[in-house]
């Protein structure tokens, strides 16, 4: 007698891939005022951050959008612009600004070319273009 054909493993199915969302809501921050002791300042200077006591009252100053940027009050209801296009954060469309304009010397004046200044690495920092000479 022959042994019985054992069917090929069925694969596993796969879930179905979630559709991603674009998600182009706001996430608000808020600009804060908080007292603190003197030495919780001194470690809010050192760190940047600090653990506020429990119950304590902190007055908003301002509430804004971490992305865009831009007050509650102006964008409430819209989508966010940095999620959007970035284009708000530097001045609208590059090609559509006024170029900068090159200020043309007086009539009577020479240009005289000088020597060329080292703004890298550390002949430039021992040379004083970095640190003030003292």
């Amino acid at each position: 007698m022959q042994a019985p054909a054992k069917a090929a493993p069925a694969e596993p199915t796969k879930a179905p891939e979630p559709t991603k969302v674009n998600d182009l809501s706001h996430v608000w921050v808020v600009a804060a005022e908080v007292e603190v002791t003197p030495r919780i300042a001194s470690i809010a200077d050192f760190r940047g951050s600090f653990k506020a006591a429990e119950g304590q009252r902190v007055e908003a100053l301002e509430v804004y959008c971490r992305g865009c940027r831009r007050p509650y009050d102006e964008v409430r209801g819209n989508d966010c612009a940095a999620k959007v296009d970035n284009t708000h954060l530097i001045g609208g469309d590059q090609s559509q600004r006024a170029k900068r304009k090159v200020v043309t010397p007086p009539p009577n004046a020479r240009i005289i070319p000088g020597a060329t200044i080292n703004r890298r690495g550390i002949g430039a920092y021992m040379s004083g273009v970095s640190r003030p000479k003292s």
